[in-house]
C-alpha cells in the first residue's frame, strides 16, 4: 500500500488514519520488509525547521504520523478527509491490541530503569496471549561501541517483529536511522513519552483536550520547565503553516 504524504514545512507528513497505520505495520511484518515510523506532533516538525538536517530522518520513514491535531487539521485542510490523529501512546495500543491473534512480537527499548519492564507487565495483563520478548532502558549518555554491539545482539536474538523505541525525539529518531540495518525487526516506531503514560508514571491529559488539540497544555502544565523549550515554538509553527497554505492557495488559484 503507498502511502500519501502531504509537506507541512518541509516534513512529508503521511496522510493516515490509525486503521491505516495498522494494517500498513501488519504488512511490513508479514513481508519482513524493513521500516521505521515517525510519530511526529508540531514540535518535531520545528525542529527540523530549525535544524535541516533532521528532515531527512523524518522524510525517509515508512510513515511519518501526525501526532497532534494541528496537523491531523492541516491534512483534512488539504483534502484528505480520512485523517486521524495517530499518536504514540494510541497507535503502541492499537498495535498491540492486534498482536496476539497475529503472533507479532514486541520489544520495549526506551524509558528510565523499571519503566520497560512496568510497561511489560501492564500490557500482558491487559492481553495475556502478547508476545513481549524483551526490554532495554537505555543509559541517558552515548553508548560505546560495545555497549551498541551487545544491544543490537541482545534485541535480535529475541527475534522481535516490533521494535518500540521511547528515548525523546530527535533522540529516537537518530537511533533508528542508525541501527535499522542492524536489528533483524521489521518495524522500529518511535513513541517519545509513550512508554511514561501507557506505564502508568506520567497522566495523559483528558480525551475532550486530546480532541480539541490542547493535550501540549496539558502536558505544559505538569511539566512547565522541561516542556517550555519545546512548546515555545508553537506560535511560530502555527504562522509558517499559515503561510504556507496561503501561498499553496495562491498557487493553486492562479494555475486555474
Amino acid at each position: 500500500m503507498t502511502i500519501k504524504r502531504v509537506d507541512i514545512l518541509g516534513v512529508q507528513v503521511s496522510a493516515i488514519n490509525m486503521a491505516q497505520a495498522v494494517a500498513t505495520i501488519g504488512n511490513w511484518i508479514s513481508t519482513k520488509t524493513k521500516h521505521y515510523v515517525c510519530v511526529t506532533p508540531a514540535h518535531s516538525v520545528m525542529d527540523c525547521v530549525n535544524d535541516p538536517s533532521l528532515y531527512e530522518l523524518f522524510n525517509n520513514s515508512g510513515m511519518t504520523t501526525p501526532d497532534g491535531m494541528s496537523l491531523a487539521w492541516i491534512l483534512k485542510m488539504k483534502g484528505n478527509k480520512h485523517v486521524e490523529r495517530v499518536a504514540g501512546s494510541d497507535l503502541m495500543t492499537a498495535v498491540l491490541a492486534a498482536s496476539g491473534q497475529k503472533g507479532w512480537r514486541h520489544y520495549f527499548y526506551g524509558g528510565c530503569p523499571g519503566v520497560p519492564e512496568k510497561l511489560a507487565q501492564t500490557f500482558k495483563r491487559k492481553y495475556p496471549d502478547l508476545q513481549i520478548v524483551g526490554t532495554y532502558s537505555p543509559p541517558f549518555r552515548v553508548l560505546t561501541p560495545a555497549e551498541t554491539d551487545d544491544v543490537h545482539s541482545s534485541i535480535n536474538a529475541a527475534q522481535p517483529d516490533i521494535i518500540w523505541v521511547g528515548i525523546s525525539s530527535p533522540k529516537q529518531e537518530r537511533w533508528m536511522t542508525a541501527n535499522i540495518d542492524k536489528l533483524n525487526a521489521s518495524v522500529l516506531v518511535g513513541v517519545g513519552a509513550a512508554f511514561d503514560f501507557l506505564s502508568g508514571q506520567k497522566i495523559r491529559a483528558p480525551l475532550w483536550m486530546q480532541q480539541i488539540g490542547l493535550e501540549w497544555l496539558f502536558r505544559f502544565f505538569t511539566e512547565p520547565r522541561r516542556l517550555w523549550p519545546r512548546y515555545r515554538l508553537y506560535p511560530q509553527f502555527v504562522m509558517l503553516a499559515v503561510a504556507q497554505m496561503w501561498k499553496d492557495f495562491s498557487e493553486r488559484k492562479m494555475t486555474n
